[in-house]
């Protein structure tokens, strides 16, 4: 019985190796003997108990199943990617392709023909694009054929065995399905199939194609990680590429704002700037379309658009475009400034010590110089954003509009989709900030953001507390004033000069200065996942007041996720002269 456990692990082990499986590479494995002790084993196994033509019918049966689904641990690689889309840019490590523990693969010898034999309709059940799929086994088979010492003492066969490998895969082409292939496709295919029944007539030594096929199974491994990191590298490169569109844009606008008059490059009703009873947003951004697409979709789903205020700050070299899009694309009745960064004389170093480190070449060659041997080697830091003032802004609203009670922060990624004025009506209890919490998923809770190995975090702070979103906040002034937050935020920054307690980003920070001040507000307000996640809820999309593009894949990038983009881009009239002279299209 112990020899029959032995062949039957080795056919587990053989199983297991995707998608160069023993079956897929040809190998019979009721024929394959390793030298006499091979016959000895095989025929020990016969005489034990007569099962050896009853394993092989069931080993038949599994590996013929495996050829049909595209391999047992394709399906297992397959699932471990979906769940690694569904997680906050956080990257999978380690091999995708796993080999299938033998337990699970003893199981499956022992299960599976169970199946097959009490349902007679799933054993001849055709999955769609089979040719397809066994042309490609068929061309794993050759390769691994290609590899073994036995063919290749034949100097002629080789030759062969190439030439058809050539023809299979120039008709193959980049076939997907069955009704790409050409007509000659099964000729091809036939003569590679004849040529791969002489090789197994000259190879029958099942532990050298089993060392193969995981020669191959590690070489796959090697290619798919580094194909990973070039994955990475080319999301994070798209991410923060400018679109030649976005580039002519604010080039078209400034020329056309320093053609007006001094007396036509102000906004009406400046007096709406400062009344507290008005329905007041910060929108900081140096993206004009973005800005365009948050204000339009606000304006034209509120109810009484006359009572909304929009407070955008850019920087320097988008603030004439800037304002020169809303002078040109008035929001409806809805109020606008616009103004520049550079112009807070107040906003400086000695002021705010985060201004300070940003300009520091530290925290440049930290995380910009990547060939520096104290370089942070995550590319999502080597982003402009992070070293951005305007990403840091939001932590300074009482300063920037000290006439204010209370205010929504809107992020320039962002759509609004109703009326979003009971923002203003809620009771926050106290506290300073209001958001929607993220702690649904584990990776979402402090200690995914924060250095719990640091004594001052541990000390303050819960590992597990719930997360919330930056976005969509609402924010009291009044309570911001009396609790002085903006302090809290200036002593924690001076806490983590040394980048010992957060790396870059405002939601760590944001995290720390809004503990015990944030109040949660219903999931609706705020849906996240926009920029990243394929998988999020029509149901969610349905109920949601503001969806948010977080993440790489924003939705004036190519690289936006398609199901999504329609959202995005209703909230802009592609027939404006700027947008069609600059060649944006939807």
């Amino acid at each position: 019985m112990a020899p029959r456990l032995l062949l039957l692990a080795l056919v587990a082990a053989a199983v297991a190796v995707p998608p160069a499986s023993a079956a897929v590479a040809g190998i019979d494995l009721k024929n394959c003997h390793q030298g006499r002790r091979g016959n000895r084993v095989l025929s020990e196994v016969t005489a034990g108990d007569g099962a050896v033509s009853k394993d092989a019918g069931l080993i038949d049966q599994v590996t013929r199943r495996q050829g049909q689904d595209g391999g047992l641990a394709r399906g297992s690689t397959d699932q471990q990617d979906k769940d690694t889309g569904s997680r906050q840019q956080s990257s999978s490590e380690g091999s995708s392709l796993e080999i299938i523990p033998k337990q699970t693969s003893a199981k499956l010898l022992v299960e599976n023909p169970q199946k097959e034999n009490t349902d007679g309709k799933s054993k001849h059940m055709a999955l769609p694009d089979t040719r397809v799929r066994n042309i490609k086994d068929q061309l794993i088979k050759a390769k691994v054929y290609l590899g073994l010492g036995a063919i290749r003492a034949n100097p002629q066969y080789p030759r062969d065995l190439r030439q058809r490998i050539r023809e299979v895969q120039k008709v193959l082409g980049d076939a997907s399905k069955d009704s790409d292939l050409p007509k000659n496709a099964n000729e091809k295919v036939k003569a590679l199939e004849q040529t791969l029944i002489k090789g197994k007539q000259t190879q029958d030594d099942c532990s050298v194609a089993v060392k193969k096929l995981r020669a191959m199974l590690h070489s796959a491994e090697e290619q798919l990680h580094a194909q990973k990191k070039q994955t990475v590298f080319l999301t994070q490169l798209a991410a923060k590429t400018l679109p030649k569109g976005l580039h002519c844009l604010p080039l078209r606008l400034a020329n056309e704002y320093f053609s007006l008059e001094p007396g036509q490059q102000q906004f009406p009703n400046p007096e709406k700037l400062a009344n507290p009873k008005l329905y007041h947003y910060a929108l900081f951004s140096d993206n004009i379309l973005a800005t365009a697409v948050v204000v339009n979709s606000t304006v034209l789903n509120a109810k009484n658009p006359s009572h909304h205020v929009f407070h955008i700050v850019t920087d320097r070299l988008n603030y004439a475009p800037m304002r020169m899009w809303f002078l040109s694309n008035p929001p409806k009745k809805a109020t606008i400034e616009v103004q520049n960064i550079d112009e807070f004389t107040w906003l400086n170093d000695s002021y705010s010590r985060v201004l300070k480190q940003l300009g520091s070449q530290s925290m440049i060659d930290y995380y910009f110089r990547a060939q520096r041997a104290n370089s942070d080697s995550n590319l999502k830091y080597r982003n402009p954003k992070y070293l951005s003032m305007l990403n840091h802004l939001r932590f300074y609203l009482p300063e920037i509009y000290p006439k204010l009670d209370k205010m929504v922060f809107l992020d320039d990624d962002v759509v609004v989709k109703k009326d979003i004025t009971g923002l203003w009506s809620i009771d926050m209890k106290g506290k300073v900030n209001g958001a929607v919490e993220t702690c649904g998923e584990s990776f979402h809770r402090f200690d995914r953001y924060l250095n719990f190995s640091n004594p001052v975090i541990v000390k303050n702070f819960d590992p597990h507390a719930c997360g919330w979103a930056f976005g969509m906040n609402v924010f009291d002034l009044v309570e911001w004033r009396r609790q002085n937050i903006t302090k809290i935020y200036h002593s924690w920054q001076k806490l983590n000069e040394d980048r010992s307690l957060w790396k870059l980003g405002t939601l760590p920070p944001g995290l720390i200065t809004f503990w015990n001040k944030t109040f949660p507000l219903d999931r609706s307000w705020h849906v996240l996942g926009l920029g990243y996640n394929p998988h999020v809820s029509s149901r969610n999309l349905e109920h949601a007041a503001v969806i948010h593009y977080n993440g790489n894949m924003k939705p004036w990038l190519e690289i936006g996720l398609p199901k999504f983009r329609s959202y995005w881009s209703k909230y802009l009239d592609y027939d404006q002269p700027f947008l069609r002279e600059c060649n944006i299209n939807p």
